[in-house]
């Protein structure tokens, strides 16, 4: 969770929404990514889709099956529709997302019996560290006239 941790300082260092994964396969990071919506113009590029990418480019094969995701904040529903699609093992989090979070917040994607795959899940990893990220951002913005 450290390095995902690093990956949402490098989103808030960007004026990204401060979000980093990392996906880890056999013990070994093979992707991180952070938040690019607004850099690369394209309100897909959440830190999981890009990571998701990445693993796949990186291990030559779309399914992670394997593969644990660690997320400073919980997963979206596109995120975790993504994790589901690529057969990830196991997803951790940092903090939980009460307004958009599909693991555990609002939906619980991952252990929905009517989908073809369901993955672990973990939350509460470093939680605080990952919420005061997104608070500094977020009171930032407010204060700068941005939301």
């Amino acid at each position: 969770m450290e390095q995902a941790l690093a990956e949402a300082r490098a989103a808030l260092a960007e004026d990204e929404v401060p979000v980093g994964c990392v996906v880890v396969s056999r013990g070994e990071v093979v992707a991180r990514a952070h938040n690019r919506k607004e850099a690369l113009a394209d309100p897909t590029a959440h830190a999981e889709m890009l990571a998701l990418r990445e693993a796949a480019r990186v291990l030559g094969r779309w399914r992670l099956t394997g593969c644990t995701v660690f997320v400073t904040l919980e997963p979206c529903p596109m995120c975790v529709g993504g994790m589901l699609s690529a057969r990830v093992d196991r997803l951790v989090f940092g903090c939980a997302d009460p307004k958009a979070g599909a693991a555990v917040s609002l939906f619980r994607l991952a252990d929905d019996r009517r989908l073809n795959h369901r993955m672990a899940v973990e939350g509460g990893l470093r939680s605080e560290e990952a919420a005061d990220l997104l608070k500094g951002f977020f009171a930032r913005r407010r204060r700068g006239g941005d939301l």
